[in-house]
């Protein structure tokens, strides 16, 4: 969008209020797609940031809610439907705590995210992120040296998600094994219930 298109958004009476009763409703129904699709929207237009941090927590709290559930059950997120964004939703809250340099608060969600998720690509990635937490890198540093910022992906799944490094992945994570392995053991009862 362009600053004329984004104005027009912003300062447009029905769209705003289909984004206001599609903000109430997706809480009162705890519907988490809807929820992101306001919370994009109020990013993009640059809207009121009490909402944007209230959607954000109703977002945490679903996403919560209904992974410990999914856990219970034994099975596996996925990355599609619902799922999907209650992964982003973990990863997002991970990166927040990293972004603050709470390394062992991301580190552990990551660590649960990454033996909760069914997608080799993403647990990988995220494996990588493990190894860059237990080395207290900070988010900026790993985003300048180790993110290769000028690949994309072709699936929209993984555009929530840092996948691609300026190294060969496999490679790297046969390099920090046993940074794996040890935060693998100080981590694990994280997965028992």
């Amino acid at each position: 969008m362009d600053k004329e298109q984004l104005h027009e958004a912003r300062t447009n009476p029905d769209f705003l209020k289909y984004l206001e009763e599609t903000r109430v409703d997706a809480i009162a129904t705890k519907n988490i797609s809807a929820l992101y699709e306001v919370l994009d929207s109020f990013l993009v237009l640059d809207l009121d940031e009490e909402k944007i941090n209230s959607v954000y927590q109703h977002i945490l709290q679903i996403s919560f809610e209904n992974v410990e559930k999914i856990v219970n059950e034994n099975r596996k997120l996925k990355l599609e439907g619902d799922d999907l964004f209650y992964v982003r939703a973990f990863y997002e809250h991970a990166v927040e705590k990293w972004s603050y340099e709470n390394f062992d608060g991301a580190k552990e969600l990551i660590f649960v995210l990454s033996n909760i998720t069914e997608d080799e690509l993403l647990c990988s990635a995220l494996q990588v992120h493990i190894v860059a937490l237990s080395k207290n890198i900070d988010l900026d540093s790993f985003y300048e040296k180790e993110v290769d910022l000028n690949s994309s992906t072709d699936e929209e799944k993984y555009g929530y998600f840092i996948t691609n490094f300026n190294y060969d992945k496999k490679e790297y994570l046969e390099n920090n094994i046993k940074t794996l392995e040890k935060e693998y053991e100080n981590l694990k009862h994280l997965l028992e219930s």
